[in-house]
């Protein structure tokens, strides 16, 4: 018996649909009419054991006992999904051969190789395990899926990669939320202060920005503007280039401080001969935008239409496992295999059909067109978000649903237009021994951008669409007039989804150490694309940020939190490295135990400054969850809650009133999400 084990049962379902029938439906799996079988997680099945299941003296939160690090790490059956795992400890134990069918990412690749593990088979049973890739649900992708399995061990890094991320969350969290929590408790702070190797960075990016634009003190600076005209009196402006002798009056932004100087420019070219001094044209090509990875959707989609990470992935998880419409969406890349060009006439009509709007106004997909997107070299486990082959109303999906599938067709179909072309013109005209520059962009063939004519990708800078007449170089003009601008430096803007989104994805910008940014390329990020939305979604419901209309904050216990800890575990130099360096492990270049090692000693390092301060940014704060304690009066007699004298706050659905007590209740909730 073959026993195929999906990470859920939608994907269980899409298995055993194309394998032989009639089946025999059992309690969490299905039998084939050939005696094979598919049977599923649900998600994880095993989750790391509470520290109280290495020791019991654990369950008190003492700073003496931290950091506590397994010696033998152990799993442990999820209590709700308990079930599910006898039953595949069951069919494990008596297929002949096992084929792991967990979603194409580390995360899938490990919740289904825990589980084999876990059952206690032989290991050369395990090493004869097959992997089965599914990025679409529909039956004959299921089919071409099953005619390409690979061995599982070449996955083993995958794998590893999941699993050293899954125990440094554990050591992270688990150590630093308790270190803190005990700590915040001397300074009056009534609650659980959850702290995470991505959360806390991500929080800290937000608690940085916001402080930026509150101790932000605006400046005003000059730019000059000459009104230039032809012998043909055909007009247009060019924009004063500073020289370097402006140096000492301007910013490093390169912006000109000093008004009596920008003045002093503008009465020196007014009713002044001009001459172009340099005339620069260029034909340009743009090449189709890459179709998206869960990222660069959920940036574009909250830009487009206001819609949160979490948002965008729930509603692509739809679009995937119930109306099959689209590819596997927890990608990473951006990018396409090669074979799947040859389904690019039948999705392509799919798309037509669908959503006829897409080309209506466009010349025809040509499917032979084979963009940069088709590339082996940077497709593994899973490639880029694009739409199937099937055909389907879409009236019949929700606002959300539709309005992303089609988001994700134009980005697909736009593989199979030529490139967007035009010609760029740089100007410089010299007035008065000054210089000034000017740009136009002329589009002489629209290709791929015919089918954005309507979305925001065509919203140009003014300066590049200036309108220019026809120049020559050293031919002479007239500056009619000189024209100060008086404008005001202006604050960083607050995070947004898309920003929040964006900086989390390409870190390397906030990234602080030089040592740290020579290592990290452009693309390594905070988090992985399955798990960046449910981390600002953490946040919000921690307490620790809000929304101000489309802005994202920090309230007063986020930035409590972030100034009450070390700087290296509220900055994602740190992060960003373990997310390089688990990489780089799923890519053989790296062992796990050269990620781990220093970890622990970084941990120890942190734990003791834990141990030696105070998180003094939280005396006086309100613990999210906590409400003034009502008068006796209206209170009656009934004291459920416990209370603080010293804050005069009690925790909601708190049914102690000891301290420790307290912690050890939430504990079991936090520590489940203390991972990130």
């Amino acid at each position: 018996m073959i026993l195929y084990i999906a990470e859920k049962p939608s994907l269980g379902r899409a298995i055993a649909d194309v394998l032989p029938k009639p089946h025999k439906k059992g309690d969490g799996y299905i039998m084939t009419a050939n005696g094979d079988c598919v049977s599923w997680c649900v998600g994880h099945l095993l989750e790391q054991a509470e520290p109280d299941a290495y020791d019991p003296a654990y369950k008190s939160w003492q700073l003496a006992h931290l950091p506590i690090v397994p010696q033998q790490w152990k799993l442990k059956p999820k209590s709700k999904t308990r079930s599910q795992l006898s039953t595949l400890k069951k069919l494990i134990k008596q297929a002949s051969s096992l084929v792991n069918a967990g979603d194409p990412d580390r995360e899938g690749q490990l919740l289904v190789d825990e589980v084999i593990s876990y059952s206690g088979i032989k290991a050369d049973k395990i090493s004869q395990t097959q992997r089965l890739l599914i990025s679409d649900l529909n039956p004959s992708a299921v089919k071409r899926a099953l005619n390409q399995m690979r061995s599982n061990k070449e996955f083993v890094p995958l794998s590893t990669s999941a699993l050293a991320r899954s125990r440094a969350d554990w050591l992270y969290g688990m150590n630093m939320t308790r270190a803190y929590t005990i700590q915040g408790r001397k300074v009056g702070y009534q609650g659980v202060l959850s702290v995470g190797r991505v959360q806390t960075p991500v929080l800290g990016l937000v608690v940085r920005r916001d402080e930026e634009i509150a101790h932000f003190v605006p400046k005003p600076f000059y730019d000059v503007l000459a009104h230039l005209i032809t012998q043909e009196n055909q007009t247009f402006t060019a924009k004063w280039k500073p020289s370097e002798a402006c140096q000492p009056y301007m910013d490093e932004e390169g912006r000109v401080l000093a008004k009596g100087l920008a003045e002093n420019v503008v009465g020196r070219i007014t009713n002044q001969p001009a001459e172009v001094t340099k005339l620069e044209a260029k034909s340009k090509r743009q090449n189709p935008p890459l179709p998206y990875s869960l990222s660069a959707l959920q940036i574009d989609a909250a830009k487009r239409f206001g819609m949160s990470a979490k948002d965008v992935l729930d509603t692509c998880q739809s679009l995937y496992e119930r109306h099959k419409l689209i590819t596997y969406p927890r990608s990473d890349s951006r990018y396409l295999p090669v074979e799947q060009h040859g389904l690019a006439p039948q999705v392509i009509n799919a798309i037509s059909k669908n959503d006829p709007s897409l080309t209506a106004k466009a010349d025809s997909p040509n499917s032979k067109l084979k963009s940069k997107a088709w590339d082996d070299k940077k497709v593994d486990a899973h490639h880029a978000i694009v739409p199937t082959e099937k055909v389907t109303n879409l009236a019949n999906l929700s606002s959300k649903e539709a309005k992303l599938y089609s988001h994700i067709a134009r980005q697909y179909l736009a593989q199979f237009y030529k490139a967007y072309l035009y010609d760029e013109t740089q100007v410089e005209v010299t007035i008065a021994g000054g210089l000034f520059t000017t740009k136009a962009k002329q589009e002489t063939s629209l290709g791929w951008k015919q089918l954005f004519a309507a979305s925001d990708t065509t919203k140009k800078d003014d300066d590049e669409l200036a309108t220019l007449p026809a120049l020559t170089q050293g031919q002479s003009l007239h500056c009619t007039q000189g024209e100060l601008l008086e404008k005001v430096t202006q604050p960083p803007k607050h995070f947004t989804d898309a920003t929040l989104l964006g900086a989390m994805t390409g870190i390397n910008r906030f990234v602080t150490n030089k040592d740290v940014k020579k290592i990290l390329k452009d693309t390594d990020g905070l988090g992985t694309e399955a798990t960046r939305a449910g981390i600002i979604e953490l946040l919000f419901k921690r307490g620790y940020l809000q929304r101000q209309g489309k802005s994202i904050v920090a309230t007063p216990v986020g930035i409590g939190l972030v100034n009450s800890l070390p700087e290296s575990a509220t900055t994602p130099d740190m992060t960003a490295l373990w997310e390089s360096s688990l990489d780089a492990i799923s890519q053989k270049q790296l062992r796990y135990d050269a990620f781990m090692s220093p970890l622990l000693n970084q941990l120890n390092d942190l734990i003791t400054q834990a141990a030696n301060q105070l998180p003094s940014a939280l005396s006086g704060v309100t613990g999210p969850g906590y409400k003034k304690r009502r008068s006796s009066s209206s209170r009656g007699s009934s004291s459920k809650g416990s209370s603080t004298k010293s804050s005069g706050y009690k925790r909601k659905a708190s049914s102690s009133s000891s301290g420790n007590k307290t912690i050890k209740n939430t504990t079991k909730r936090v520590s489940k999400k203390t991972a990130n």
